[in-house]
């Protein structure tokens, strides 16, 4: 896991997959395999971060561990850690609350993660990835993404 922690997510590189969520499980055994679930089940970049797992995996010498990606039970938002939602707000994103993945699959308001203001809009259900929304800060007028709960 600490290997992995250092594999960027490589549509929003300021947090690790293990920050997200997204690395679930080591499972022991012949061969290990290292269980994955990606944010959403059509994440265009759910092949780049296994080709990025297997190289980090493979130059340090774990080239028999096995990746195994499981879509059951669904990612959700609160697998981020507190440490990666901590890191996406300071890259200018505003992270779910923890705990909004268990309650409502519907928006919540939106904090501006420059100015900390909830005086905010969102300006489109899309953002930069599937999994963000895109709002405005009615205060200091900056864009940002915001991560979908679910």
């Amino acid at each position: 896991m600490d290997l992995l922690a250092g594999v960027p997510d490589p549509e929003i590189p300021c947090v690790s997959i293990v920050d997200l969520g997204i690395v679930r499980d080591v499972r022991e055994g012949d061969p290990q395999t290292l269980i994955i679930t990606p944010t959403y089940t059509g994440c265009p970049a759910t092949h780049a971060i296994q080709q990025m797992i297997r190289v980090a995996l493979d130059e340090a010498g774990f080239s028999k561990v096995e990746i195994l990606t499981e879509l059951a039970p669904p990612w959700t938002t609160d697998w981020i850690t507190d440490a990666g939602r901590e890191k996406l707000r300071v890259y200018g994103i505003d992270p779910p609350a923890k705990g909004a993945g268990q309650h409502t699959l519907s928006d919540d308001a939106a904090q501006c993660p420059r100015c900390r203001s909830e005086r905010t809009q969102m300006i489109s259900r899309f953002g930069s990835t599937p999994c963000k929304a895109l709002h405005r800060c009615l205060d200091c007028l900056e864009p940002f993404d915001k991560f979908k709960c679910h």
